[in-house]
Order: structure tokens, then C-alpha cells, then sequence
């Protein structure tokens, strides 16, 4: 367990380069004008890093006692990943 939080820690910590450049061009989406997709769309890409701190820190926590509970914290910011795969690919 401690092999796979170090393991997918760094490989959140290393998506953290290219979460700042989408990050920035993501500021664009205003180039239309403020509409209130827009803004989830900025605020959805603004709280990755957020989530990647929050379910790591819960993830050691949880990592003791229970173990189920802190792979699945763990793997909360994947969905962020999955995302923008899709987004990209499709």
C-alpha cells in the first residue's frame, strides 16, 4: 500500500506541469465573454491541485486503518486525469 500512495503521489505530483500550462490557457474560454460554463470550466481545472493535496494528506491518514477507503481518496484525483484525457482523445 505505501509503494502504490508513493508511486501514484509522484505521478500526481509530475501531472502538476502540464495541469499549470492547461491551467493558464484555460483563461481563454473567457475570450467569448463570462458565461457560467466558462467559469465551472476554469473552476474545475482550478481545483486539481487542490484535490491532489487534500486525498493525498486523507490518504496517509486513512492508510493505517483503512485501507480500502485510502485507495479509493487516493484515486479521487484521477478523475480529473480521466477527464481530460477523454476531452483531448475524443
Amino acid at each position: 500500500m505505501r509503494l502504490f500512495l508513493i508511486v501514484s503521489q509522484i505521478l500526481y505530483l509530475g501531472s502538476l506541469i502540464p495541469w499549470f500550462i492547461i491551467w493558464a490557457m484555460s483563461f481563454m474560454s473567457f475570450d467569448g465573454g463570462v458565461n457560467v460554463s466558462n467559469v465551472s470550466f476554469v473552476l474545475g481545472i482550478s481545483l486539481y491541485p487542490i484535490a491532489v493535496i487534500a486525498c493525498s494528506i486523507l490518504a496517509w491518514v486513512f492508510r493505517v486503518k483503512r485501507k480500502r477507503q485510502s485507495l479509493v481518496v487516493n484515486l479521487i484525483p484521477l478523475l480529473w486525469v480521466i477527464s481530460f484525457l477523454c476531452f483531448v482523445l475524443l
